[in-house]
């Protein structure tokens, strides 16, 4: 339902469908809508124009052009259905067997589809023409064939990386035989694509038939057919011009349509939509701030989404010179989107609405991008969640520590490399000169959080942003971590904003801290007079949640 429901939203493919069902009209109708014979002959009225008795002229025959396109469409449907209906029961169910069983299924039947592949389309059409004779069906079954050959390819890498999933694993251990697994499960969700690509087919197929029909290797003589009818157009388009364009036109419309709502089922099933209308966020409202000896001071902080309700609404807090201060609350409390509002770094559509942060002093709501992005770096830096996702897979850590430095401090490439190597050192990446060489994936969770941390530390930031820095880490190396923020906190007197839904890692590490819930801040305390005594029933009970074990 969800779909057709995206399918519903897309104008285009809406008309093609509709365009589609009319030639399904037209085919099963036909006799009752054309208004002549599509072979009665009339030489006296030979290569006539448009007029009120034909309305889209006679051919060299004296036959009526439009039954002719009417009756074509039979032709033009069958054939489609016919290339990719044989092609879908060759070509699944292959590649289905051979994904699923791998090994030497999989080596034998792959080269012979390497084999197969490597004869151009057409000429592979023709042999098979040429062995079982002209006729629509046998040029059909050429065509088939090369389809067969493209899904059974598409089929088998989808299954090779499905069969390799949980779900597939659950139904082995049900005692599942291997046809029902096969068709059963994973048939069910590789079926997307192989709609999407069968959908492109059927136009493709079109085109084949329109080809080999125009060759005289299709329909029979006389037949009504597109392909036909522009065969025969060529010899007489200098006595009448419209000869070509209405079968010429019908081909592309009928190609164009099953090609668009291939596009739109593509669309419909990876959740792709058409461009929304672009929401202009609201100005911001700026909030007047009276003066304050802070570092960072957040004044009735919003931030909203279109369509949806406000995730921030009117935080406040200030954060002191060296202090580390804790933002804790439930998952979906809306502590991240604080975060990145606080560095200009929110994803759209999202938007701040109103409040006031500043830093140092200075207003850093309304700056435009060139600005903050100067700000980033040495006044703010930020640690992520997930360490892998921080950083670029097909780049190495050296190339990733370096371009801050060599962006905000101008230094050469390898004075650039020598500080990267002093900041792994710094933050306990042992043999760093070597591992500047080394890719993300090659670090453990832990040491890539080191090297996010390094990177963060690379422009010397006045504010640190934690964003849950431990969450993806075992018990052990998140000690490790902390110690190190506190550390460096000590080395180089900076403020961190420490983000986490861990009361532990708050009763640990933090000066103060905030609780959040629903968006708004609902608690501010020191951390041992929350521990102790909290005020808010939200506070207390988020303390009995976590056993209560820290003051």
């Amino acid at each position: 339902m969800i779909t057709v429901s995206r399918l519903l939203r897309q104008p285009a493919t809406l008309v093609c469908l509709a365009f589609l069902l009319l030639l399904v009209v037209a085919a099963v109708a036909a006799p009752w809508l054309a208004p002549y014979d599509p072979s009665a002959v009339n030489v006296t009225g030979r290569l006539e124009g448009p007029s009120a008795a034909h309305w889209l002229g006679t051919d060299e025959l004296g036959r009526d052009q439009l039954s002719r396109l009417i009756y074509g469409t039979r032709i033009a449907l069958r054939a489609s259905v016919q290339a990719v209906g044989l092609a879908l029961v060759l070509g699944v169910p292959a590649g289905l067997v051979i994904g699923y069983f791998g090994g030497w299924w999989d080596r034998v039947a792959m080269r012979v589809v390497d084999a197969v592949s490597s004869i151009p389309a057409l000429l592979l059409a023709f042999g098979v023409i040429a062995l079982l004779g002209r006729g629509l069906t046998n040029a059909m079954l050429g065509v088939s064939v090369i389809f067969a050959i493209q899904l059974l390819r598409l089929t088998r890498g989808m299954v090779l990386a499905e069969r390799e999933l949980p779900y597939v694993d659950a139904a082995r251990v049900l005692g599942l035989s291997a046809p029902r697994i096969m068709f059963g499960q994973i048939l069910p969700n590789v079926a997307g694509p192989l709609i999407v690509q069968s959908s492109i087919y059927l136009g493709f197929a079109q085109l084949f038939e329109a080809m080999l029909s125009f060759l005289g290797l299709g329909v029979d003589v006389g037949d009504a057919s597109w392909g036909q009818m522009l065969d025969r157009s060529r010899a007489y388009v200098g006595d009448q011009p419209w000869l070509p364009v209405f079968p010429g036109l019908a081909i592309m419309l009928t190609v164009l349509a099953f090609n668009l709502i291939g596009d739109g089922l593509r669309d419909a099933m990876s959740g792709a939509r058409a461009p929304a209308p672009t929401w202009k966020p609201p100005p911001v409202r700026l909030v007047p701030a009276e003066p304050t000896r802070a570092l960072l001071s957040v004044r009735s902080l919003t931030v909203a989404f279109p369509g949806a309700a406000t995730v921030v609404e009117d935080v406040s807090f200030d954060i002191a010179e060296g202090e580390v201060f804790g933002l804790v609350g439930e998952s979906g409390s809306g502590k991240t989107m604080t975060a990145l509002a606080l560095a200009g770094l929110l994803p759209p559509p999202g938007a701040v609405t109103q409040g006031s942060v500043r830093l140092a002093g200075r207003e850093l709501l309304g700056l435009p991008d060139h600005e903050l992005a100067a700000l980033r770096g040495p006044e703010i830096g930020m640690i992520f969640q997930d360490p892998q996702s921080a950083l670029s897979p097909v780049h190495t850590i050296g190339r990733q520590l370096i371009e801050p430095l060599r962006t905000h401090e101008g230094l050469s490439r390898r004075a650039a490399l020598d500080r990267a190597a002093e900041l792994l050192t710094l933050v306990g990446v042992p043999d760093a000169r070597r591992r500047l060489g080394d890719h993300p994936h090659q670090f453990s969770g832990g040491m890539a959080q080191r090297v996010v941390i390094a990177r963060a530390l690379a422009a010397g930031p006045r504010l640190l942003i934690a964003d849950e820095p431990t969450t993806a880490l075992d018990v052990t190396v998140q000690c490790q971590v902390l110690d190190l923020l506190l550390d460096l906190r000590e080395r180089f007197g900076m403020t961190i904003l420490l983000i986490t839904h861990d009361l532990g890692v708050v009763a640990d590490v933090c000066d103060r801290v905030a609780v959040m819930r629903a968006g708004r801040i609902v608690e501010q305390a020191p951390v041992g007079g929350l521990f102790t005594t909290p005020e808010h029933p939200y506070t207390a009970a988020l303390l009995a949640a976590s056993g209560g074990a820290h003051a």
